[in-house]
């Protein structure tokens, strides 16, 4: 954390700045998805939803009532949670690939709802105004380093919460849940109550992220809050990592999201696409070579290593 700390303060470039920021939102927003995708196996392809809402919900707060993005960031969540609450009342009855759909066409017809809807700027999107340097407004006109810091801090706080979670009692029926519904039940488990605490819990940190994600670019709307391309954006880094595991998420950001953003400046407007295809190709290594993803990697090449100590050590020993 410490190294995490005085980073930016070595770097120079904006552009490597701004990857470092959304590196660690995505991390946040990751983890946030592995709650309920991860842990509870609840594959969800819509959370660009929950983000938008958190991302509406603070713009609106700010630019109709004046209130700062802070109480938005807690109001946002609250809305995205409820929602998530809402829409998992009907979804959780559904298994497999039916709820994965059903995610998918809920948060599309969200984004085709907001680009209709004038209150909410339509597909115009809303301007953020710049009201000053502010810690209380969270703006800052040419400094990124306090975004950096608040964005470490969420990454930071979804870390935490996941690591007091996953000890737990709710983390073990997370678990039970993905691995076999049946046999949790049996064990006394509540499945449809625990898969929404999960819901919800994950909807609040990811409308939460898209509220700073507001105040850090100063513009939404619906293409960039809500787009599917973010719920994908949300789920691969997990994937990546590690599906289920504290440090995947964090460990799959700090991977694909430079990945994603360097071969797209610099390849991405070749109109070739050659940055989606290094984006998948890297995806489809890791899947062919480690289905756990690259913590997986690391806890077999650790786990061979210590394997391979004692019969290093019982060579040197002579009779």
């Amino acid at each position: 954390m410490g190294v995490l700390v005085l980073l930016p303060h070595a770097i120079s470039s904006v552009t490597i700045l701004n990857i470092l920021i959304l590196t660690l939102l995505y991390a946040g927003l990751s983890q946030a998805w592995n709650i309920l995708g991860g842990y509870c196996g609840q594959i969800s392809l819509g959370n660009a939803l929950y983000f938008g809402i958190g991302a509406y919900t603070s713009t609106l707060l700010l630019t109709h009532l004046g209130a700062s993005p802070w109480f938005g960031m807690v109001v946002g969540g609250t809305i995205a949670a409820g929602l998530a609450l809402l829409i998992g009342w009907p979804l959780f009855r559904l298994k497999g690939h039916y709820f994965v759909i059903a995610t998918i066409v809920i948060a599309e017809g969200a984004l085709l709802l907001f680009q209709s809807w004038p209150w909410v700027g339509g597909t115009l999107g809303i301007y953020i105004p710049f009201l000053g340097d502010s810690w209380t407004m969270l703006q800052f006109q040419t400094a990124k380093l306090p975004f950096y810091y608040v964005a470490l801090g969420y990454a930071a706080l979804l870390w935490l919460v996941t690591y007091t979670v996953d000890g737990g009692k709710l983390g073990h029926y997370w678990r039970a849940i993905k691995d076999n519904p049946e046999a949790a039940q049996s064990l006394g488990v509540k499945i449809f109550p625990t898969k929404m605490q999960a819901a919800a819990l994950s909807a609040f940190f990811t409308g939460v992220g898209g509220a700073f994600y507001a105040q850090f670019v100063s513009y939404i709307d619906p293409e960039s809050v809500m787009n599917f391309q973010i719920s994908l954006l949300m789920t691969l880094p997990a994937v990546l990592g590690g599906l289920g595991t504290l440090w995947g998420p964090v460990v799959g950001a700090a991977v694909l999201i430079p990945v994603s953003e360097l071969t797209r400046s610099y390849i991405g407007g070749s109109g070739q696409g050659l940055d989606l295809i290094f984006y998948g190709g890297l995806i489809m290594v890791i899947a062919l070579l480690k289905p756990e993803g690259i913590v997986g990697l690391w806890a077999d090449f650790t786990r061979r290593r210590r394997q391979s100590r004692p019969s290093l050590a019982s060579q040197k020993v002579t009779p």
